[in-house]
């Protein structure tokens, strides 16, 4: 009998929540360790839509890579939208747990996942972590120990250049699709072959890129004023895509981590539910032009 124990083992051997950052609050949110569990559903939010999906697919326990209540709370009452679901999932015997900054930091990742759906050979992260004890050039691939490969973000290469408006299609034809889109700023023609990704919100890094000589940054979540200052000064173009279009990969990767781990005795699930909260999108008929 595989238990909810057994399958967190294995999710905290690949995501250390020990590698979590401080503000951040992951791991179990609800459930019992000494459970038996025979499905798993992984997904990005842990919202109505999928603790609905994970019902409806008989798992006994839901996988979320942002955390349910990020803030501290006081209580969980069933009134409340977030208690609600807590209620939900504990009458049902489905229990929740989160892998968030861990799951970003760790190698392979979640900005992993992102530039391999990309097409990318990874060749170091973008920012490495703290606490790695070697320093590896991101630039070559020069030390394959996993904690010199640890951090935020990721560096990798397209086997061969490409003008930034066709690697744009190539990232929009990578992930599901939203109506964020995929946006991008710089030169259309541009040649795109080295690339930064952060899963997420990755605005933050917008130096880090720049640093790292790349190509194009991929990211989520940019905002008018960084961005623009980051072309003024001489930045790599910019793909702009929806935040949970951008960590849905991961989903995949955790489910084959619990895949391998146990040996096919515990069925995995990703959902395929789309919890972005933007539902419309437009592009207004004048006063504009896309490539």
């Amino acid at each position: 009998m595989t238990t909810l124990g057994d399958v967190l083992a294995a999710l905290e051997a690949a995501y250390p929540p020990a590698t979590a950052e401080s503000w951040d609050a992951v791991g179990l949110v609800c459930g019992d360790r000494a459970e038996p569990v025979s499905r798993v559903l992984f997904c990005v939010d842990p919202v109505e839509s999928t603790v609905d999906e994970a019902l409806e697919v008989g798992a006994q326990l839901l996988v979320a890579h942002h955390p349910l209540m990020l803030r501290g709370v006081t209580g969980v009452p069933a009134d409340d939208p977030k208690g609600g679901l807590v209620h939900r999932l504990i009458r049902s015997g489905v229990a929740l747990y989160t892998a968030h900054t861990n799951a970003d930091t760790a190698n392979p990742g979640v900005s992993d996942a992102l530039a391999q759906a990309i097409g990318l050979r990874v060749t170091g992260p973008l920012v490495p972590h703290p606490d790695t004890d070697s320093h590896t050039d991101s630039r070559t691939d020069t030390d394959s120990r996993t904690d010199s490969r640890t951090g935020i973000g990721r560096i990798g290469e397209l086997d061969r250049p490409e003008p930034l408006h066709r690697f744009t299609r190539r990232v929009a034809d990578a992930l599901p699709a939203t109506a964020w889109g995929v946006r991008s700023a710089g030169d259309p023609d541009r040649p795109v072959r080295r690339v930064a990704v952060c899963g997420g919100a990755g605005d933050s890094y917008l130096a880090a890129a720049s640093r790292a000589g790349v190509d194009a940054y991929v990211t989520a979540d940019l905002r008018h004023h960084p961005a623009g200052e980051h072309l003024a000064a001489g930045g790599p173009a910019l793909v702009d895509v929806a935040h949970w279009a951008s960590e849905w990969p991961w989903c995949g990767q955790a489910a084959d981590v619990v895949r391998a781990a146990l040996g096919g005795t515990v069925e995995v699930l990703v959902s395929t539910r789309r919890t972005d909260p933007w539902t419309v999108g437009v592009t207004s008929r004048t006063g504009g032009s896309s490539q």
